[in-house]
């Protein structure tokens, strides 16, 4: 394991700090976006992401494309419901379930381009 590049002055550089804190969000906002980037960090919700990129699927589709249960399939989609990364419809008895908007389709495509750097 190769180890950590340290700093080995003293000296601060007050202008850095002083830009940095400027472009610092406040503690809510970052809190928010911890708990946005904690919902990708579960592989059976980045895959039901993958599978709703293209296609609305409704529980039962999502449940047999993964081969997990609905009860798990549903648990996952609340999550990310509340996490407004999907959105839902309902036709007849059936609830249809997309990607909530462009911006998750971004950060799913995003996330796979910086993998592959």
């Amino acid at each position: 394991m190769e180890d950590a590049i340290r700093c080995v002055c003293v000296e601060t550089h007050p202008d850095a700090i002083r830009r940095a804190n400027e472009t610092l969000p406040e503690d809510e906002a970052l809190n928010d976006l911890a708990e946005l980037f904690k919902l990708f960090g579960d592989t059976t919700r980045i895959k039901i992401l993958y599978a709703l990129l293209d296609a609305e699927l409704c529980v039962c589709d999502i449940a047999q494309l993964l081969g997990l249960t609905q009860s798990a399939i549903s648990h996952q989609l609340r999550l990310l419901k509340a996490g407004k990364l999907v959105k839902f419809r309902r036709e007849g008895k059936s609830v249809f379930y997309s990607l909530a908007d462009g911006h998750v389709r971004s950060i799913l495509g995003q996330g796979m381009e910086h993998m592959g750097e």
